[in-house]
C-alpha cells in the first residue's frame, strides 16, 4: 500500500465501515483494573510535519553556515542553551521553554517504525490512534478513546477538542480526517474541530440575528431530517443514535455560561499578547481556557501542511527559527498558567511531533522503506539545505508535563554522532499511547468487541507504560 491514491480508498472503505458498525462492546475485566489516574485532563501539543529533535530538544554538534563545509558535520543548526535543569539543554530560540523544564520531562528515545513508505499521513495516523493505516475498522484517535472511556469532565463541554487543524483545503486533508474522528466509537465521541482559535467563540453561539425561538425550530427540524434521511440506510443504529447526541451535546453547551471559555477575546491583553503569537500560540491560549471549565482532551496542532511549519525540506534553518518564536512563549506561558492556576499537577501537557529530520538519511540506518530522500551532495552549498530535512524515524523527543510526571527528568538518549538513533531507553508508539492511557487512569489492555474482533486503546493491548518517569 504504497501509492497515496489505495491509501485514500482503503481509507475511504473503513470510514463507510465505521458508519454501518454496531456499537462497540467493552470485553474482559480490564476496565476494573483500570491505573490510578494521575491526570484528569490532557492537552496534546502536535508539532505537525516533523519537528526535528536535533533543532529544538536534542542539541548536537553546532556548525554554523559555511559554504562548502562537508554535509556530514552538519547535525544542529543551533547553538545549545542551558535550561532549568543542569543536565538538559535545548536548542537556541526556546528560551521561554528552557525556563520551565523543570516542571517536566523530556523522552530523547521515543521512536517510529517506517511503515512501509515514510508518509506524513501515515505517521500522524499511527501516532494519534497507534495503529498503522489501512485498518478494516476506523481507528479511533488517542481523545476519543479519553472521551469514550472518561467521559467528559464538565457535562457541558465536550470531551474531546482539535483546535488549529483545517480539513479542507490543505495538507493531505482526506488522510487527516482520517484519524481526526471518534472511529468506531462514534460521532459524540469525536472532536469538535476548531481550526480558528479567534474565531472558536462563534462556534458556540447561534447565527447573528437569529431569534432563540428560530433556533430551536431548526434544531428540531434537522434532528428529524437525520432521522428520516434517505442516507439512513447507510448508518448503524449506533452510529445514528450517535449523531443524535452530538446534536444534543452541541445545543446544551450553546446555552451554558462555559461558551464564554472559547472567546479568546475575553482574556486580558497581557495575557493575550503573551500567547499571539499566531494560530498556535492563540490555540494555546483557548487550550488553557477551556480546561480551566473542564474539557477533557485537547489538541492544539501547528497544522500539517507541506512543504510548511515544520515541514522543513527546504531552507530549514530559517523556518525552524521561525518555528521557534510561535511555540516558545506561548508553549512556556501556558505551562506557567496552569500551575498558577493550580491545574498543572491533574493536566498532562505533551509536545510531540510524527517524527524526527536528519540532513543526510531517512527513516534510520538500513530502512528500506519507500518514498526516501536522497542526499543533495557531500557539501553545503545553499542556505536553503542548511537545516535538518528529511524524515527520521529512530530518534524523536517528546516532552510532557505536569499529570503526575517527575520534573526535571530525561529518559533516554540518542547518540551524539549520526546516525542520531535512540541509544537508551527506546520509547515505541504503543508504549508511549501506554504512558499517557496509564496517567489518565487508562489500561493499554482496555478492550472492545468491533464486528467481533477485539480492538485494543494500544496495539493488541501490548504496550507498557514508562513508569519511570512518574514521580
Amino acid at each position: 500500500m504504497n501509492n497515496r491514491r489505495d491509501f485514500l480508498k482503503a481509507l475511504s472503505a473503513s470510514t463507510t465501515a465505521a458508519l454501518m458498525a454496531r456499537a462497540p462492546r467493552l470485553m474482559g475485566a480490564e476496565v476494573l483494573h483500570q491505573p490510578k489516574a494521575t491526570a484528569d485532563s490532557c492537552i496534546l501539543l502536535w508539532m505537525a510535519g516533523g519537528m526535528a529533535a536535533p533543532e529544538t530538544f536534542d542539541p548536537k554538534r553546532y556548525q554554523p553556515f559555511v559554504k562548502g563545509a562537508p554535509m556530514a558535520n552538519i547535525l544542529s543548526t543551533f547553538p545549545s542553551i542551558r535550561t532549568a535543569v543542569d543536565n538538559i539543554n535545548f536548542c537556541q530560540g526556546l528560551e521561554n521553554i528552557a525556563s520551565v523544564m523543570d516542571r517536566g520531562t523530556i523522552i530523547r528515545s521515543a521512536v517510529q517504525a517506517d511503515l512501509g513508505s515514510i508518509l506524513h499521513s501515515r505517521h500522524q495516523y499511527h501516532w494519534h490512534t497507534g495503529y498503522v493505516p489501512p485498518q478494516t475498522v476506523a481507528a479511533p484517535h488517542i481523545g476519543a478513546w479519553m472521551a469514550k472511556i472518561l467521559g467528559p469532565k464538565n457535562p457541558v463541554m465536550p470531551a474531546f477538542i482539535n483546535i488549529g487543524q483545517r480539513l479542507e483545503g490543505v495538507g493531505e486533508s482526506e488522510e487527516l480526517k482520517a484519524f481526526t474522528t471518534g472511529g468506531f466509537f462514534g460521532s459524540e465521541f469525536g472532536p469538535m474541530n476548531l481550526p480558528y482559535p479567534d474565531q472558536a467563540a462563534a462556534s458556540v453561539r447561534p447565527p447573528k440575528g437569529m431569534t432563540p425561538d428560530r433556533f430551536q425550530s431548526r434544531r428540531a427540524l434537522l434532528t428529524k431530517l437525520l432521522a428520516q434521511s434517505p442516507h439512513r440506510e447507510y448508518l448503524s443504529d449506533h452510529q445514528q443514535e450517535s449523531m443524535l447526541r452530538s446534536l444534543d451535546n452541541a445545543h446544551r453547551l450553546l446555552s451554558s455560561k462555559e461558551r464564554d471559555a472559547f472567546d479568546i477575546n475575553l482574556e486580558p491583553k497581557e495575557s493575550y499578547d503573551i500567547y499571539n503569537t499566531g494560530r498556535f500560540g492563540q490555540g494555546c491560549l483557548l487550550a488553557r481556557r477551556l480546561v480551566e471549565n473542564g474539557a477533557r482532551f485537547i489538541e492544539v496542532t501547528t497544522e500539517y501542511v507541506p512543504f510548511f511549519q515544520w515541514d522543513t525540506h527546504k531552507d530549514g534553518h530559517a523556518v525552524a527559527e521561525r518555528m521557534h518564536k510561535e511555540i516558545d512563549q506561548p508553549i512556556a506561558q501556558l505551562i506557567k498558567d496552569l500551575e498558577s492556576r493550580k491545574l498543572l499537577d491533574r493536566t498532562l501537557v505533551i509536545v510531540a511531533s510524527e517524527f524526527s529530520r536528519d540532513a543526510m538519511m531517512e527513516g534510520g540506518p538500513g530502512s528500506q522503506a519507500n518514498d526516501q530522500a536522497t542526499v543533495r551532495g557531500d557539501t553545503l552549498e545553499s542556505p536553503a539545505h542548511y537545516g535538518l530535512h528529511r524524515h527520521f524515524t529512530q530518534g524523536s523527543s517528546v516532552l510532557m508535563f505536569g499529570g503526575g510526571v517527575k520534573k526535571g527528568h530525561v529518559h533516554g538518549a540518542t547518540a551524539d554522532e549520526r546516525p542520531l538513533v535512540a541509544i537508551k531507553d527506546p520509547v515505541t508508539i504503543p508504549d508511549l499511547h501506554a504512558t499517557i492511557f496509564t496517567a489518565m487512569g487508562i489500561s493499554p489492555k482496555t478492550v472492545f468487541d468491533i464486528e467481533q474482533r477485539p480492538f485494543y486503546a494500544t496495539l493488541d493491548g501490548k504496550g507498557k507504560a514508562v513508569d519511570s518517569i512518574f514521580g
